[in-house]
């Protein structure tokens, strides 16, 4: 398996896609790779424009409702009600579950620090993924990626920056990438009999039943402005979803999941454009480490495939 970046923790993993077929614009699906996770990115962006005035489990039941709704006519278009039937029920239960945890922590972190310093640490996903496919999925790991692991790890802790007092908000962000490898191995089980859009619609529907239950206890409600800030959260994400979907039809997995990581660059964008924040030496060097890191998981598991 090749654990890959989570675009963003506080989105749904990219969906199974077939390998690109001869003549198909490998360069385009790459291009596309990259648009997408720009707007995850921007949906992250705009959870943090709502502040942490408004409960991150809010704005998961926004994001989650809205992207149901939006992913109903594709599941129409593929097969209607037989492609919502399920094999694995359980599984769908523990990957939303897993989804769910890691949008509030992640949304929460990025309610509270630099877009830059989360991303930097959720980043991580395919280190932590790797970890945990071994107990989970039976996975052999050579001394090569044990390797790899550990100086992943050692760039997390860099990102953490503890020499100073660390923010609780990264901690949140550490835990839901931990939450979010959950995910991925989650969705490497279910991949096996279920269909994409089975997964995506199960896990969006499942997370805005959940997060329906707890806003009795958090809702605040929303000004004009933060409406349609949830609704552009909604649909930011989706898109985000689709063209990610196609990125990975165009181009095999292996050759556009590396290029997930430039959600650093956006990530430093948004921050400097609309906070004025620069990312910090900490910031940076710990992201360099594990982007190098990921990068090295993937090229070893694309070369133990061929």
């Amino acid at each position: 398996m090749i654990p890959r970046v989570a675009e963003d923790p506080s989105a749904p993993p990219p969906v199974a896609a077939p390998s690109a077929s001869p003549g198909r614009p490998v360069a385009f699906g790459i291009l596309l790779m990259v648009v997408s996770v720009g707007f995850f990115a921007a949906m992250n962006m705009l959870v943090k424009l709502i502040g942490p005035d408004y409960h991150a489990l809010e704005a998961v039941f926004f994001r989650n409702i809205i992207a149901a709704i939006l992913v109903i006519p594709f599941v129409l278009a593929t097969g209607g009600v037989r492609t919502l039937k399920t094999r694995q029920p359980l599984g769908h239960a523990l990957r939303a579950l897993f989804g769910i945890a890691s949008n509030a922590l992640c949304f929460y972190a990025y309610q509270r620090i630099a877009l830059s310093s989360g991303m930097a640490i959720t980043m991580s996903v395919p280190i932590f993924a790797a970890l945990l496919a071994i107990p989970l999925l039976g996975e052999k790991v050579g001394w090569h990626r044990w390797t790899a692991i550990a100086i992943g790890f050692v760039g997390v802790i860099i990102a953490l920056d503890p020499r100073g007092t660390i923010h609780e908000g990264s901690l949140y962000a550490l835990a839901g990438t931990l939450c979010w490898a959950m995910v991925v191995i989650y969705v490497k089980k279910l991949s096996a009999t279920e269909s994409p859009y089975t997964i995506v619609f199960y896990y969006m529907a499942t997370g805005a039943l959940v997060a329906t239950c707890f806003l009795p206890w958090v809702w605040v409600t929303p000004t004009s402005t933060v409406w349609g800030l949830y609704l552009a959260i909604g649909v930011v994400g989706t898109v985000g979803q689709i063209t990610m979907t196609f990125a990975m039809k165009l181009a095999p997995a292996s050759v556009v999941s590396p290029f997930e990581y430039t959600q650093i660059v956006w990530a430093v964008l948004f921050d400097m454009a609309l906070w004025a924040v620069a990312p910090s030496t900490a910031t940076l060097t710990g992201a360099g480490v594990v982007i190098a890191t990921g990068l090295y998981i993937f090229h070893r598991e694309a070369k133990r495939r061929h």
